[in-house]
């Protein structure tokens, strides 16, 4: 009896968190399914994390499904739906689909960064164009987001149409489009959607998030109304934002400078394919001394806090041609993701300290999400009408809300999936079936890893502890020769007797050794774990934490 052909759904990323982004979607029977891929995004480390540059989703069960994979598609280029493309490609090697803004920008990327993979070959794909790999055939359909170009995907099979939304919201006049095509979609439920998965980031969220027409607004009068300079931190990716401020700035009669070496790609590649017509050149860090006050905007990175950004090194007045001065006012034209409040407070503490007048959306209407609130979550339901709805791109809180306005909505099904579950959407009704292999890979420096490979959990003891090296050399009769030496980094300097920590330490290095009866020491492996033990023990006694310790013996 032939095996029965199924339509699967496997997230590895962004279904339990915030960020990460990545999809699979596989069609016939369990022991040979053909598979496409949307999206491929990162996340980024916290502090738990040392030394940690990205935090890639782990692909290791397309290790053995490589050559079923038939493509990727990316709907649009945000960092945590495409981010990890450059570095997950080369083991996959199969066709990727994306906008032309998002090739642009991974094209520059790639020229910027130096320890960058080599070219990843992208097919140009838009809303409107239709592709059909394998037993998909793949449409983009437009929807409005935080950046140019997104788009949710209708994915057709023999056994369904499913609909992947990506990330969008329904905002009627936005600073740079596309609308969301609801008339399309509403075809497409026509046609018939058996599955629809849903971004959930604002499912917590009532009503309907504002207009980006009247952010803009709001940006518009207070670059009008300001008595100095004007500066504006936002996302880097959100071109319509940062072309909005511009246009605002012109009519104010001031000069725009772009600070940030992510905000200067995203504009390059816009302006290369026309997004950013009309706006004129803007002025270079040499000029901004020479300027008015009251007749220049900055637009800068550093939204989130990051500390190597334009915002923070003005922040800390470490920049050579820029600086702020008492009664300029700082935007936050964004959200602060979570887990980055202290980040962006610190900065925010700085630029006071300097006299600097801060504007967040908690004071101002100057920022408002790409994501759609529960009133546009329902709109989409009641266009597509799935039979289920899968909710997507959250955290645990995000997606149960989800799925209970799902539930509350009239959607038949609304099974719970999160990353790793294989969820069978056909035949038969939606359920988990198995597990696949899934978690995290670390990015550090110019190696990728994952948490032991990259010695993630000893660079966490060293952050605690820090680290004794110690070397000691006997001569023939197993005594002492010389002194040994240690080194001590990351301890304090002195004990709690007042006595340096090293001369502590020091001292039970030569009580380890000399408490061995000398026909023992032949072993020199035991003798090695006693001076080991014995700086722990000593360190612990005086401090109350046990260093990390790396003993070297030797005999001559």
């Amino acid at each position: 009896m032939a095996k029965q052909d199924e339509l699967v759904f496997l997230p590895l990323g962004g279904v339990g968190e915030i960020g990460m982004n990545l999809a699979l979607y596989g069609y016939g029977p369990a022991d040979h399914r053909q598979w496409i891929m949307v999206d491929c995004g990162v996340t980024f480390p916290g502090p738990d994390l040392p030394g940690v540059d990205l935090v890639l989703p782990d692909i290791r069960y397309l290790a053995t499904e490589r050559k079923s994979l038939k493509a990727i598609i990316i709907t649009h280029a945000h960092e945590d739906h495409y981010g990890a493309l450059a570095d997950l490609w080369p083991g996959l090697n199969v066709p990727v689909y994306a906008s032309p803004f998002t090739a642009g920008l991974l094209e520059a990327k790639r020229n910027f960064e130096k320890d960058a993979i080599g070219e990843v070959p992208v097919t140009i794909f838009k809303a409107g164009d239709t592709i059909n790999v394998g037993p998909f055939s793949i449409e983009g359909v437009a929807v409005n987001h935080s950046i140019p170009e997104p788009m949710s995907l209708m994915i057709r099979t023999p056994l369904g149409n499913v609909i992947h939304t990506g990330d969008w919201k329904i905002d009627h006049e936005p600073s740079l489009g596309p609308l969301t095509d609801e008339n399309r979609f509403r075809q497409l439920g026509d046609e018939g959607v058996l599955a629809l998965m849903c971004d959930s980031t604002n499912a917590l969220r009532d009503g309907v998030s504002p207009s980006e027409k009247d952010v803009s607004e709001s940006l518009r009068k207070i670059i009008e109304n300001a008595e100095g300079r004007v500066a504006i931190t936002t996302f880097s990716s959100n071109v319509g934002r940062i072309r909005t401020v511009a246009e605002a700035a012109e009519a104010a009669g001031r000069e725009v400078l772009l600070l940030g070496s992510s905000l200067k790609r995203v504009v390059d590649v816009s302006r290369d394919i026309g997004i950013m017509e009309g706006i004129k050149p803007f002025i270079s860090e040499d000029e901004y001394g020479y300027i008015p006050r009251d007749k220049v905007v900055v637009i800068l990175t550093g939204s989130q806090g990051e500390p190597r950004a334009a915002l923070a090194k003005l922040s800390r007045d470490e920049m050579r041609n820029v600086a702020l001065a008492a009664g300029d006012i700082v935007v936050f034209s964004s959200r602060a993701i979570p887990g980055n409040e202290k980040a962006i407070q610190d900065i925010k503490n700085g630029l006071v300290e300097q006299g600097v007048h801060i504007i967040t959306d908690g004071e101002a209407l100057v920022h408002v999400s790409g994501h759609p609130r529960r009133n546009e979550l329902q709109k989409m339901y009641q266009l597509v009408r799935p039979r289920i709805v899968v909710p997507v791109h959250g955290e645990a809180t995000h997606l149960t809300a989800h799925k209970e306005l799902a539930e509350q909505s009239g959607i038949a099904s609304v099974p719970r999936v999160r990353n790793g579950d294989i969820l069978r959407l056909a035949p038969g009704p939606a359920e988990v079936i198995d597990e696949a292999p899934h978690g995290r890979i670390y990015k550090d420096g110019s190696l990728i890893g994952d948490f032991d490979e990259m010695g993630i959990g000893e660079r966490k003891k060293l952050a605690y502890v820090g680290h004794v090296a110690v070397n000691v050399v006997l001569d023939s009769r197993y005594d002492i020769i010389g002194e040994p030496d240690l080194v001590a980094i990351g301890l304090p300097v002195y004990d709690d007797e007042g006595d340096e920590m090293e001369d502590t330490l020091f001292d039970a290095v030569i009580g380890a050794v000399e408490s061995i009866p000398r026909a023992r020491r032949k072993d020199l492996d035991m003798v090695q774990e006693a001076i080991r033990r014995a700086v722990r023990a000593a360190a612990n006694h005086a401090w109350g934490k046990k260093p990390v310790v790396t003993a070297f013996l030797t005999k001559v």
